[in-house]
């Protein structure tokens, strides 16, 4: 870990920092905490871009920051494009919060303070498109409260081809928006999603961390460190079934696979050209796109529970599977060894999309694990001809798992109104499922008010010049002009 976050440790545990992760974190350890809860409500000037569906109607969303948001004390901040992972945490030098969003197209990574209210007031970029180097989508806030590191890590993974790397960033540092030198070689380079640690009760004094690659070929990885918060100094695996077959789609629903884990010697010192020919050579598990990943929260061997998504992938037509691919997208259970993080682990699929095509889960991307749901956002811009809906987070019940999932949000576009539609949608995209999700996150202990969740939205159709260069960067490549958005929602079961 770097100097500076071990030099920051200290300071933070004195001030009671409680940070809230991008993985639907549910720490009970509410010290630094307010007393009373804090009277959420809305504070963008845009409506909220999402709606609750049928027998969801007691959701309460309320519009946090938006990009038309003007913020009193950082007037010139624009909230960027594409906000997927996220963290949240109290502010250690104040009395409000923090919060640090991805923006995802843009290669950059936002922190905006949140009064005591929660209300944003203050915005900037602590990584910039230079800096990021590559996109970065979603995002793990690890913490001394959850994951036994030694100060709070922003672990930002990127996903612009084989050679990207995760970022671990200092949340509460100084602005140093074009460094590049904080991403990680030895958790691999791949086109990455996430970089998920687990709990620190999962495997005492060990740092474990799950990372997902979004590739037609996508792997799961495993980083393991026997020193907490080493993100230099462990190994890296990655899972296979005992028989060496790689072919998701000879793995189906009801049946519970027997898995394993290589190590990827030298994975350090590998380049991620030689790190996929590896995964090759070694019969490890192709996965279409596995975009990201969460444990089930509770005890110790829930934290062991992980789930993820692959999010599917077409032939050109949108119609037709590839073979030995998921097309319309699974989300997998992986319980992992009681005593050994690398030990012999289950596998399982509980959720397929083809179960009943474009009518059920479209392109998984996004996973929210509480205790008892597992939360599933679509990405559903693959287009798939027979998709016949907008974009939906879905719940699935663990304690029920022959149920089928149940559609909880969905994207509201609002084509029939003009005036909403000249704004959102200004090119009159006709296309289901043109907009997306990017990290759910639960903040119910921090802000003290049960099942509140964050959600963050990436309206792709919501086009305006003045969102162009949001994080400063002024790179040539920088040229994205969209939108973005995070609503509050209350009422999520857990």
């Amino acid at each position: 870990m770097d100097s500076s976050l071990l030099l920051r440790a200290a300071r933070l545990t004195t001030l009671g920092l409680l940070p809230v992760l991008a993985a639907c974190n549910n720490d009970d350890d509410t010290s630094g905490t307010p007393t009373d809860p804090i009277e959420l409500k809305a504070h963008s000037v845009n409506p909220s871009l999402v709606k609750a569906m049928p027998g969801y109607e007691s959701l309460e969303i309320l519009p946090l920051i938006s990009s038309d948001d003007v913020l009193a004390e950082s007037p010139a901040f624009v909230f960027g494009p594409q906000p997927d992972g996220a963290g949240l945490m109290r502010n250690p030098t104040g009395d409000g919060f923090v919060l640090i969003n991805n923006h995802e197209i843009s290669q950059s990574v936002s922190r905006v303070y949140l009064d005591k209210t929660f209300k944003p007031v203050k915005g900037e970029y602590i990584l910039d498109y230079n800096g990021g180097t590559t996109r970065l989508c979603s995002a793990t806030l690890a913490t001394p409260e959850e994951h036994g590191f030694p100060a709070p890590v922003f672990l930002t993974a990127g996903e612009s081809g084989a050679e990207s790397m995760v970022h671990a960033i200092d949340p509460v540092g100084a602005v140093d928006k074009a460094n590049t030198s904080r991403r990680k070689p030895a958790l691999g380079k791949a086109s990455m999603e996430n970089a998920v640690p687990l709990n620190k009760q999962a495997y005492p004094g060990k740092t474990v961390i799950v990372i997902g690659e979004d590739d037609t070929n996508g792997q799961v990885l495993l980083y393991v460190s026997d020193t907490p918060g080493d993100l230099d100094n462990g190994k890296l695996y990655m899972l296979k079934r005992p028989s060496g077959d790689p072919v998701e789609t000879n793995m189906v629903m009801g049946t519970s696979y027997d898995v394993e884990w290589v190590e990827v010697t030298g994975a350090k010192t590998m380049t991620g050209a030689q790190i996929a020919s590896f995964s090759t050579a070694n019969g490890v598990l192709q996965l279409a796109r596995v975009e990201d990943l969460d444990y089930r929260k509770g005890s110790a061997v829930n934290n062991r529970e992980l789930y993820f998504t692959a999010t599917g992938v077409s032939q050109a037509d949108k119609v037709t599977p590839v073979a030995g691919k998921t097309m319309w997208g699974r989300v997998y259970k992986l319980n992992l060894n009681a005593t050994n993080p690398t030990g012999a682990a289950k596998l399982e699929v509980v959720v397929d999309g083809a179960q009943d095509p474009g009518r059920y889960i479209v392109n998984p991307d996004n996973i929210c694990v509480t205790e008892n749901y597992v939360y599933i956002q679509e990405d559903g811009d693959s287009f798939y001809r027979d998709n016949d809906h907008d974009g939906r987070i879905w719940q699935w019940g663990i304690n029920s798992p022959g149920q089928r999932a149940k559609a909880m949000l969905e994207m509201d576009h609002r084509r029939t109104d003009a005036t909403f539609n000249a704004k959102y949608n200004p090119s009159n995209s006709q296309l289901k499922s043109s907009w997306e999700y990017g990290a759910m996150h639960d903040i119910s202990d921090l802000v003290n008010t049960p099942n509140t969740f964050l959600v963050n939205i990436h309206p792709h159709t919501w086009q305006d010049a003045k969102f162009k260069n949001a994080d400063g960067s002024g790179a040539a490549a920088n040229t994205n002009s969209e939108g973005g958005q995070v609503v509050i929602v209350r009422g999520v079961a857990k």
